[in-house]
């Protein structure tokens, strides 16, 4: 036994590829079985999380109440390529996966009886250590329901109508180019339905080729980013040839001060973003901030409750040469399509601020857009996919990307 144990660390200890069997059958070379029955602990280095109720169908592993989680330890922060194989011997599968918080990966992957699916998806994991010494001043959140976003694990959940695994890979990647989003609750991972975000609906529309890492948190504004060393986490990260995507304007806002306001502190905040981005031979983006749900009484047409913030971003842009992406201006088609009697289904319960899983969805194909407009090279890498307009939104009732039970009805910071 400990013979075994031993060598099942020895392999999660390596650089090398951690490759995983589920199932009944011995499993491959190189490939550690997993049962059922096996629960991830620090110690062992991987396995389901508490709570998972999984159950054997022939070589496969599959649940009648998903989602269910399956957790890798890593040795490092960073990037890795996730090879998942899917499928069902006995009978028909439809899997969907997200990764750490939520962040959609594979959306819907339909297996018939016997058939299997293999899929790659690149998969940012962090911790909040900063080579300085220092760390991260994380919120209490973000030592609990947040914490898988800043642990040394890699977590996958595994839901739909009928998920089912027949392997897993899990591999360090070094050099991928990498977006990384500096944002407010609209953007971040949100952990708990339903809330959801564009920054963990982003995922979905890359090939494995690049990779998304969100160091957005909700109550953050850019004042309070560099308070609390989040922009310092992603400079020690970020590399020549990435992306730093920044939308802020929410809580900006609410400061109050002598000399605070949007043409003042927040171009100024913005305007060290971008230099610190472009410092590390990185593309800053600038994004306006995405619109509330604010119809004008009376009518269908939202009119903005941010202020200048929208147009200071717009400034900047200009002013600095940077790529603009105008989700404010996006945002009101859409939400005027669906009209004020609709349109709480882009938004998280009674919220007019945070948005639900369709609406994350439908905004993260705005930004999506905003790269192909601005012909940014990472467009490339983009899957193929119609050209969006929010005007003309996908119907709500055609939306089927699952959710996960609801959790408490907590609302993100910075509400």
């Amino acid at each position: 036994m400990k013979a075994t144990l031993a060598l099942i660390l020895l392999i999660c200890s390596t650089a090398a590829a951690q490759k995983f069997d589920f199932g009944s059958q011995k499993p491959s070379s190189g490939h550690v079985k997993v049962s059922p029955e096996t629960r991830y602990t620090d110690d062992l280095g991987f396995g389901f999380e508490q709570g998972a109720l999984v159950r054997l169908s022939g070589d496969s592993i599959t649940s009648d109440q998903p989602p269910f989680y399956f957790s890798v330890k890593v040795p490092a922060e960073g990037n890795y390529k996730v090879t998942v194989t899917l499928g069902d011997p006995e009978s028909a599968s439809v899997t969907t996966v997200k990764a750490e918080l939520r962040r959609l990966m594979l959306e819907r992957v339909r297996t018939k009886a016997g058939q299997f699916e293999t899929r790659t998806f690149i998969v940012n994991t962090r911790t909040p250590r900063i080579p300085d010494g220092q760390e991260v001043r994380l919120k209490e959140r973000e030592k609990t329901s947040e914490a898988w976003e800043w642990d040394n694990k890699l977590t996958l959940e595994f839901t739909d109508t009928h998920p089912a695994i027949r392997a897993i890979e899990v591999e360090k990647v070094e050099h991928m180019t990498t977006l990384y989003i500096a944002g407010d609750s609209t953007s971040t991972d949100q952990p708990l339905e339903p809330f959801n975000s564009w920054g963990q609906m982003l995922t979905r529309f890359f090939k494995p080729e690049i990779a998304v890492a969100n160091h957005g948190e909700s109550g953050e504004s850019l004042k309070g980013f560099l308070g609390e060393r989040r922009l310092a986490k992603v400079m020690s990260l970020i590399q020549p040839g990435d992306y730093l995507f920044i939308q802020m304007g929410h809580n900006d806002q609410k400061e109050k001060g002598e000399g605070v306001g949007a043409f003042t502190t927040y171009k100024a905040d913005l305007k060290r973003f971008i230099a610190e981005a472009r410092q590390h031979g990185a593309t800053p983006v600038v994004i306006t901030p995405v619109n509330r749900m604010s119809f004008a009484e009376g009518t269908g047409t939202i009119v903005s409750s941010l202020g200048d913030y929208p147009e200071a971003v717009r400034q900047t842009a200009k002013e600095e040469k940077v790529a603009l992406i105008d989700l404010n201006a996006m945002s009101k088609p859409f939400y005027e399509a669906l009209g004020p009697a609709e349109a709480h289904v882009a938004f998280a319960g009674n919220d007019k601020t945070h948005h639900s899983n369709y609406g994350s969805y439908e905004l993260a194909k705005c930004i999506v857009e905003g790269i192909k407009e601005n012909r940014l090279p990472i467009a490339k890498s983009l899957v193929d996919l119609p050209k969006f307009d929010p005007a003309r939104p996908d119907p709500f009732d055609k939306f089927d990307v699952p959710a996960e039970p609801k959790g408490p009805a907590v609302k993100p910071y910075g509400n």
